[in-house]
């Protein structure tokens, strides 16, 4: 299985900021120590036309010039920096480069080992996302589908998405991109009463109050999947993106959820298993985690690599009968 990074390009953050920035690092250097089957590959920029089939040129050309105004920086929550820009690019780049090779390289599953910048709308960036990956991965993979079924199909119908968004944040810029598409499914699991204290309509929102444990959590998690089963069986989607953070850990400073380390695993395989058997190719985030201990949200993120590993040995197997 593909997985792709970005984390040479370190943000020069100050003393006590609270994101974990060597996480990506670490993660990386876990997956490199026992690769079981993951092949690590350093993720390309996303180039500055395809962040603008989402993001409007004026922040594109903000965040790119270096002239982000104090206020933009503070909702970001980084200071300006040439480092932030190459890794904006290139986590966006490195979801791109997992949905290629899911969708149309026949892999059926892969990865961003970051990414998950949901917050990011299109004209701003906010809590600690500056370009949208997921939106513009899937606005570009519509584009690319588009281009190579039309040749063959005179009135070939788009390329529908889901978004699988289980982050414990909503996340608010992607669902007011994808707002009233029909061919942009988002579902998000998440906290009621976190961040983002004011959520953006999707498609299908699921609130969750705080102190929420493994049970009640994976029953709303089988309810929404069946609801969305329903919802897009006239047209199923041929793309999806699973954001799966692990921040409704227990552990985690920010997420206010009581999921355990089993429990998180128990739903990325409910994702998972749902996802391939409608044979539904996946590109996977790792989005947030902000542990206690950061040994303890790598070992969470390292164990969804592992079971999207064996979702993608399933998935090759089955496409090789």
């Amino acid at each position: 299985m593909r997985a792709f990074h970005a984390d040479q390009f370190v943000l020069p953050l100050p003393a006590g900021h609270s994101f974990p920035m060597t996480k990506y690092r670490l993660l990386r250097e876990a997956v490199q120590a026992q690769p079981d089957g993951i092949q690590v590959m350093e993720a390309p920029a996303a180039t500055e036309g395809e962040l603008a089939l989402v993001h409007e040129p004026a922040w594109i050309d903000a965040v790119v010039q270096g002239t982000t105004s104090a206020a933009q920086q503070r909702e970001i929550g980084f200071p300006w920096s040439p480092q932030m820009v190459e890794r904006a690019q290139r986590s966006v780049g490195a979801t791109i480069a997992a949905a290629r090779s899911a969708l149309f390289d026949g892999e059926g599953v892969a990865a961003n080992l970051a990414g998950g910048t949901h917050h990011a709308y299109a004209h701003k960036g906010s809590g600690y996302c500056v370009f949208n990956d997921v939106a513009v991965a899937a606005r570009l993979m519509q584009a690319e589908w588009h281009r190579g079924h039309v040749r063959r199909v005179a009135s070939a119908m788009g390329l529908r998405v889901i978004v699988i968004d289980l982050d414990v944040h909503q996340g608010n810029g992607t669902a007011a991109i994808f707002r009233d598409d029909p061919s942009v499914f988002t579902l998000s699991l998440h906290g009621a009463k976190n961040f983002p204290f004011r959520k953006e309509p999707g498609d299908l929102d699921v609130d969750l109050p705080d102190g929420c444990g493994d049970a009640d959590y994976l029953d709303a998690l089988d309810r929404a999947l069946a609801e969305a089963h329903t919802r897009l069986a006239s047209a199923p989607p041929g793309l999806a993106f699973y954001l799966a953070g692990a921040d409704p850990h227990e552990g985690d400073r920010l997420g206010r959820l009581k999921l355990t380390f089993d429990g998180l695993a128990a739903r990325d395989q409910r994702v998972l298993d749902w996802l391939r058997e409608r044979r539904i190719p996946v590109a996977l985030s790792m989005a947030g985690g902000y542990g206690h201990e950061l040994s303890r949200t790598v070992a969470i993120h390292r164990r969804t690599l592992a079971l999207a590993c064996e979702a993608w040995r399933a998935w090759r197997a089955e496409s090789a009968t």
